[in-house]
């Protein structure tokens, strides 16, 4: 799937997501890139910021944090449309969990791993 389909597929996920889970999501942005950095598809995203637990005074005039969504791990995992999107809420639900400042040891505790 190209790039443009498969950034429409998480703009409609993030839609689908509760609004207690993301009208508290504060200076983040979506991204969407092919791989991760190491060129592998072992990681289907990443939180790249300070969770909200940690910030402090966080907020003024700091860039904004990011949820990466790598294009090609997903697609890797998937067997169709259906189980992709799945894919896709759950990379979402996981990296938000992180910006909330849930580990991934709860996370996994959670189902969401």
């Amino acid at each position: 799937m190209a790039a443009e389909p498969f950034e429409q597929l998480v703009v409609d996920e993030l839609d689908e997501l509760p609004d207690d889970m993301v009208d508290g999501l504060d200076n983040i942005v979506f991204v969407v890139e092919d791989r991760p950095e190491d060129g592998s598809l072992d990681l289907l995203g990443l939180y790249d910021g300070v969770a909200l637990t940690e910030r402090g005074q966080y907020g003024f005039g700091e860039m904004p944090d990011r949820i990466i969504l790598y294009r090609e791990p997903l697609l890797a995992i998937s067997r169709d449309l259906d189980e992709l999107r799945d894919q896709i809420h759950v990379t979402l639900v996981h990296e938000i969990a992180h910006f909330y400042g849930i580990d991934d040891e709860k996370l996994h505790e959670l189902g969401w791993g």
